[in-house]
């Protein structure tokens, strides 16, 4: 494996960071000396969510949280994907971008991929912020597993996309410091469709095994 970026310095804001997803996150970055952010549209209720987790994190506004930090992380439903991602572009220029967001939809059969214009939810977000490095990451690590405070780890390996080097070199080392993560690089940006497509599949054995599946890249 490459040797694991620093990211010692590195402040990190997590838009939508009240949901399951981003307050696990949050939670596990600030365990590991990560200094965090979590944004809501409510303010009250990012600050809410920041005391709950404790030292290093605090809350703000959606937008605060993405002007104050160097990295970005959108966790947000894929609903509210393209309205929230296109109001922070002012605030995302020269940063990077990691959006975690799966479009998926749910029936009577079950989870299933949502076709996206631009290919992806992340290729999405790179549309909509032409001046920041999009980093698709995170689709496969259970937000369940992410907020339990009874782990000192979890077990999984994260996919890592992105068409900028130093963008997805950034990314992975946030992934490392998280105790059992593992960053993989695994493509260009034009790869995440099918990489936010499988996290329907993960939910549907999740469903079947009474698990919180993740994934594990052999061989490297």
């Amino acid at each position: 494996m490459p040797p694991v970026t620093d990211v010692g310095g590195v402040r990190v804001g997590i838009v939508g960071g009240t949901g399951p997803q981003g307050r696990g996150l949050a939670r596990r970055w600030a365990e590991a000396g990560v200094p965090v952010v979590i944004g809501s549209r409510d303010p009250n209720r990012a600050d809410d969510m920041a005391a709950q987790i404790g030292a290093g994190v605090a809350g703000a506004a959606n937008e605060s949280a993405t002007e104050g930090s160097d990295v970005v992380v959108i966790t947000v439903p894929w609903q509210a994907h393209a309205t929230t991602v296109r109001q922070l572009e002012p605030y995302t220029r020269d940063k990077v971008v990691i959006d975690c967001v799966n479009p998926l939809g749910f029936d009577e059969r079950g989870p299933h991929p949502l076709a996206v214009a631009e290919g992806s939810a992340a290729q999405q977000a790179q549309a909509l912020l032409p001046q920041a490095h999009v980093v698709a990451a995170f689709h496969h690590v259970s937000a369940v597993l992410l907020a339990d405070v009874r782990l000192d780890t979890v077990d999984s390996d994260v996919l890592v996309l992105g068409d900028d080097r130093a963008a997805t070199d950034l990314v992975i080392g946030l992934v490392d410091v998280i105790p059992g993560l593992r960053g993989i690089y695994a493509g260009r940006l034009r790869n995440a469709t099918q990489v936010e497509a499988l996290t329907a599949n993960l939910i549907a054995i999740n469903r079947r095994y009474k698990s919180h599946a993740g994934i594990r890249i052999t061989d490297v």
